[in-house]
């Protein structure tokens, strides 16, 4: 029986947790002191809510989630939360996916998009997409619907118009016939899309467990980046999700391996991408203008880690 600690990890499914299933797999959190629980969250409020219950340890989560619940702005009321971002992970392409119908903006007047929460993730993406292509708030309806494999099936199903979807759910709408209106990565130059979080005080409490858990990561991270390693990771990714088929395994593989759409390298905080979140959420947030990145990140974990 292992002596190591075991933490508690949840994430939103989806390619991006591919450096995850390769650390996991060839040994390197436990090489580096750490087992990992790994689970999937339903959507971001089950999972603010406990990781402030201390039922999960560390979250991969959107950064703006982290900025969402530090500034009382979450989908949910949590008390006395302190979150915060200790490791980058993705830029990550928000893809815009429609029904087959809805090819223009202006096909979306009347339509209802479906959103993990209203006011937390990727919202702000999607309502400054749809502000930029002149639509207001009165020619659609919001419906929060969960994660990205729930909100993709409620497309699909044609309950809902449209959403955003990241890898691999993107490759798969396109290759049944649905529509991509826009991208994350055509709107920004660069978008702090995914990273790490933990509470302060579990961090404090726990600093030797978190920094196995990232050089675990960076391991995995580094190995999945290596070109050499591409045809085993593919399939690494395909046995860890049944949903993902072999046709659309290279798009949701070229995707997930550009910095600019998927993951960073050395799951760096792309501060530029910070500013971009703070921006969109200083906008659409309805609180203060939010221009301190260091209320929300501190890398003392990672710099000591590495």
């Amino acid at each position: 029986m292992s002596t190591r600690p075991t933490i508690e990890l949840i994430c939103f499914p989806g390619a991006p947790n591919l450096p995850i299933f390769a650390a996991r797999d060839k040994g390197w959190f436990a090489s580096n002191g750490v087992d990992i629980n790994l689970s999937t969250t339903p959507n971001s409020a089950y999972q603010a809510e406990n990781l402030a219950a201390g039922k999960f340890h560390i979250a991969g989560t959107a950064f703006d989630n982290v900025v969402a619940y530090q500034e009382g702005q979450g989908a949910v009321p949590l008390k006395d939360t302190d979150f915060f971002a200790f490791m980058g992970a993705t830029q990550v392409e928000l893809a815009f996916i429609t029904s087959p119908d809805v090819k223009t903006y202006a096909d979306l007047k009347g339509k209802t998009l479906a959103l993990d929460a209203l006011s937390t993730g990727f919202a702000f993406v999607l309502y400054e997409m749809l502000a930029r292509n002149g639509l207001t708030k009165a020619d659609y309806t919001m419906a929060t619907v969960g994660a990205t494999p729930a909100r993709w099936e409620s497309v699909k199903a044609g309950t809902h118009a449209g959403t955003l979807t990241i890898e691999p759910f993107t490759s798969i709408a396109r290759n049944q016939g649905f529509n991509i209106l826009d991208t994350s990565t055509n709107l920004f130059s660069a978008y702090q899309g995914g990273s790490f979080a933990a509470s302060r005080k579990w961090a404090a409490a726990n600093a030797d467990t978190l920094k196995g858990f990232i050089r675990g990561y960076l391991a995995g991270l580094e190995w999945t980046l290596d070109p050499a390693n591409k045809q085993e990771a593919t399939g690494i990714l395909l046995a860890n999700m049944p949903e993902i088929k072999p046709p659309v395994a290279p798009a949701v593989m070229a995707s997930l391996l550009s910095p600019r759409s998927g993951l960073t390298p050395k799951a760096a905080m792309l501060m530029p991408g910070v500013d971009t979140v703070l921006d969109l959420r200083s906008r659409y947030g309805g609180g203060a203008k939010l221009t301190d990145p260091s209320k929300y990140i501190d890398l003392t974990y990672y710099n000591q880690a590495v």
